[in-house]
């Protein structure tokens, strides 16, 4: 497994409680939301990474990707959807 970026983020609180009530709703750590919304706007701007997962939550050949692990493991899944 490739190693995770560490990364020191500022946020509004008002946005935090945002993001976190979001996290909430959806069962992932605000964290694991995070990454979520970041794979959402790559993907929207046309810039997503092919092997990273997708917005979708789906990862790597159409596998789920389990919310509770911020490291993004993958169960298995029928395959790629597109």
């Amino acid at each position: 497994m490739t190693e995770r970026k560490k990364l020191l983020l500022r946020l509004d609180p008002d946005v935090y409680q945002a993001l976190a009530r979001w996290a909430g709703d959806e069962l992932r750590s605000v964290n694991a939301q995070i990454e979520y919304a970041l794979r959402l706007a790559l993907r929207a701007a046309g810039r997503a990474a092919r092997d990273a997962g997708t917005a979708d939550g789906t990862g790597p050949g159409g596998g789920t990707v389990d919310s509770g692990d911020p490291g993004g493991a993958a169960t298995p899944g029928p395959g790629p959807m597109d």
